[in-house]
């Protein structure tokens, strides 16, 4: 073990990936540098995911695993961070005596002094820290990983308590950042040379509106969008009841705003999401996509979908399959439901048996990929725009990188094109992506 060590995983959302930089950010600013496994590293820190069950599973087990090394070597520090602290801290701490610093994700202020202090006087018990009402100080320090893309965060937390979701108790009510804030940090970024940046937010479409004065989330892409040196910029996540035309028209019209929207839909049946609490109908889901269709013709739409949810029936689900089936998404992250602890859902009544879930599971998986296979496939001789973002893992002399749309491009290539702005054609479609050759350089 090297005494001046750390080592993270990150499980979850893009939330925690950006949380887990500000934590390698603080531990660098105490001379800190990130270790190559577990067993090096004086300092483990698991950033943790309590949306749904399977994330959680995930965490406890590799806390079993360090529990070895801790026992190995007591000067080692454990932190548990990430939402899973937050909602189920009696939890964590009964699990896991043996950690030093239990955080939540609105505490991170925190945490360059409870590491100091475990650093000077070991504890026989965690250290909690689990404030959800304090906000996350502004000019923390981040430590982001290689690439050509950085996550600047707009908001924290989040107001629409979805009757499945324990986001807003992880991670507190919603706080706008202010503006100012996030053009210094965005132009901050781009001086540190990367080219994209993606906004983050629970929900991104109702910034702003606690801030005096309120701004609109399409006055601030307007703005985040025509930064000097900003190649792309891209956004996550929308939420379909807040999501108004002005931003439709403002990806439209600022060029260096993706033409890709990830827009949860959950459901494809009023009643489904009337009970899961989302505040819209599909009806209204499919005239927005309709309309950025229109306003974006060669746009990509993501989703998220759920099946199983309490008192789904079996025309219910099929309304969810002709959802899919009219809209055709390009991707689809799909989950099968399962209770979280403190959400109206686990009090439900009318639960859906695990293998009907799982029977119904399977059934959307097959069509969406079906669907997003012929979507790649449809496109096969296009030209697309592709950010490169370095060697391909997998493929031997290829790059890779990913288009406006957010398809994955492998092609090949030299490593001196990462980093570039490429055309490149694609020659052959997969569920995943593309397979491509390059036409020219952009820049």
């Amino acid at each position: 073990m090297n005494p001046k060590t750390y080592y993270i995983v990150t499980l979850g959302c893009q939330m925690n990936e950006r949380d887990s930089q500000t934590i390698a950010g603080i531990l660098d600013g105490l001379d800190f540098y990130p270790a190559d496994s577990p067993e090096e590293a004086r300092i483990l820190i698991i950033n943790t995911c309590s949306v749904r069950q399977k994330p959680d599973e995930k965490a406890f087990s590799r806390l079993g695993e360090w529990r070895l090394l801790k026992e190995q070597d007591p000067d080692r520090i454990i932190a548990v961070c990430g939402c899973t602290s937050q909602v189920a801290t009696e939890e964590v701490c009964r699990r896991v005596p043996y950690a030093d610093i239990v955080m939540g994700p609105r505490s991170l202020g925190h945490f360059r002094d409870a590491v100091l202090q475990r650093l000077e006087a070991p504890a026989r018990q965690p250290a909690v820290f689990t404030d959800n009402a304090e906000l996350i100080p502004e000019a923390l320090p981040a430590r982001r990983s290689r690439g050509v893309s950085a996550f600047v965060n707009i908001t924290y937390g989040c107001d629409n308590y979805c009757a499945y979701c324990v986001v807003p108790y992880a991670r507190g009510p919603e706080v706008s950042r202010v503006p100012a804030e996030i053009i210094a940090e965005s132009r901050g970024v781009l001086a540190d040379g990367y080219k994209e940046i993606t906004l983050l937010g629970q929900n991104v479409n109702s910034y702003g509106r606690d801030l005096q004065p309120p701004m609109e989330f399409a006055k601030l892409l307007l703005e985040v969008g025509t930064i000097y040196g900003l190649e792309r910029l891209r956004f996550t996540t929308s939420h379909p009841k807040d999501l108004s035309d002005r931003v439709l028209e403002i990806m439209a019209t600022v060029p260096t705003i993706c033409e890709h929207l990830h827009l949860p839909v959950q459901a494809g049946d009023d009643e489904v999401l009337g009970r899961m609490g989302r505040g819209y109908t599909y009806k209204l889901f499919a005239r927005i996509i309709a309309s950025a269709r229109e306003y974006m013709p060669s746009i990509s739409i993501s989703t998220d979908l759920m099946v199983g949810f309490p008192g789904e029936t079996e025309a219910q689900f099929q309304n969810t399959l002709k959802a899919v089936e009219q809209i055709r998404f390009d991707q689809a992250f799909m989950f099968k439901y399962n209770d979280r602890p403190g959400t109206r859902a686990a009090e439900m009544p009318d639960k859906v048996p695990e293998d009907e879930k799982q029977r119904r599971l399977l059934e959307l998986v097959g069509l969406q990929n079906e669907i997003g296979r012929d979507l790649n496939q449809a496109t096969v001789g296009s030209v697309f725009e592709v950010l490169v973002e370095g060697p391909d893992p997998k493929s031997a002399g290829c790059m890779r990188g990913r288009s406006r749309q957010n398809k994955i491009m492998i092609f090949p290539g030299s490593d001196g094109l990462a980093g570039k702005l490429v055309e490149v054609r694609a020659t052959e479609g997969f569920l995943w992506g593309h397979k491509a050759e390059l036409v020219r350089i952009v820049e």
